[in-house]
């Protein structure tokens, strides 16, 4: 059987620190039939220069410079772009496991899965030292299409992030990453992740997520209630196409709502975020209390709300709030 084309897409925005890591990750892939674009969004450092002195090492590596337009820009460029009949996402600050897709391939040609999903290694920058992702676990999960959009919505096993998982190419057919906008992964992830028959999740940790205090969503700003909108969408398209997954909604809808709250700095000027956090929560709380699927973390925090929204407050900051993506 002649081997598929990968194409992996690394967005690249003032990284220099990190981009020799990330690139030499991939391009040692022991899977090696790769299409590698990269492309650079105006990048006002030396990382327009690094990716076309790596393009000069290695063929597979096609760069593409174009001006500023945000992470889901810099994607939705790489996907217009691409040959691959598989396509996988990689942040220029992280990297692979040198067997990532290699695995993940495997898994989806043994499983007959449309998605494959690896866990992370989480690193904070702060770290005195960066320990790699491992293949020491191993085994797989399958999981229908139901079944992975209940584990992204109530925040399980499967994450909504679309890095470092391999997709079969023509599930992005017609989709594309909202321009402007944060949460990108999550506001595609309904109709992207609804488009699978199973999804296959290997338990191995195949790709490290570096955590920088400089990450668009390490500091508030008003543009952070981005999630607020696109979860209330996701409600309203799931209530029309697929009641069954509205429980698995409204949790994660709760959730965005806890984490905005807490994350919002006081004073009159969020006073419109606030309020409508604290509305929303009151609205979901008892059907989200009585959800046997609903996570723990969202259930101690709905009995904090019962006592008021300053208790709330003092009671779950340090547990919720974070610079890690929601």
């Amino acid at each position: 059987m002649a081997e598929e084309l990968v194409s992996v897409i690394v967005p690249v925005y003032n990284v220099e620190q990190y981009l020799p890591r990330c690139l030499q990750s991939i391009v040692s892939q022991t899977y090696s039939h790769l299409e590698i674009i990269v492309v650079d969004d105006g990048s006002t450092d030396g990382s327009g220069l690094m990716c076309d002195q790596w393009a000069q090492r290695d063929q597979r590596i096609h760069v593409v410079h174009k001006a500023n337009g945000g992470l889901s820009d810099a994607r939705n460029v790489g996907l217009d772009m691409m040959h691959g009949s598989l396509v996988m996402m990689v942040d220029s600050d992280d990297w692979l496991h040198t067997d990532a897709i290699a695995t993940l391939l495997r898994l989806m040609h043994d499983t007959g899965a449309d998605i494959a999903v690896s866990r992370w290694h989480e690193i904070d920058e702060r770290q005195a030292s960066e320990p790699q992702a491992t293949l020491e676990a191993s085994g797989h999960e399958v999981f229908s299409r139901q079944q992975v959009l209940e584990s992204i919505f109530y925040q399980q096993a499967i994450n909504h992030s679309s890095c470092g998982r391999l997709f079969r190419a023509e599930l992005f057919d017609g989709i594309r990453y909202p321009v402007g906008r944060l949460y990108e992964d999550l506001a595609i992830a309904y109709p992207l992740y609804g488009r699978a028959s199973k999804v296959v999740l290997a338990k191995q940790q195949l790709y490290n997520y570096l955590h920088r205090k400089t990450s668009i969503l390490g500091h508030f700003k008003r543009q952070r209630t981005d999630v607020l909108d696109i979860l209330d969408h996701a409600e309203q398209l799931v209530a029309r196409q697929e009641p069954i997954l509205m429980p698995a909604v409204r949790s994660r809808r709760l959730s965005a709502h806890f984490n905005i709250l807490l994350l919002c700095p006081g004073g009159k000027e969020y006073d419109d975020i606030t309020r409508r956090c604290w509305n929303v929560i009151c609205q979901l709380r008892w059907p989200c209390l009585l959800d046997g699927k609903v996570r723990a973390k969202n259930k101690l925090g709905i009995l904090a709300s019962l006592m008021g929204k300053r208790v709330f407050t003092l009671a779950f900051h340090r547990l919720y709030i974070s610079n890690r993506k929601l």
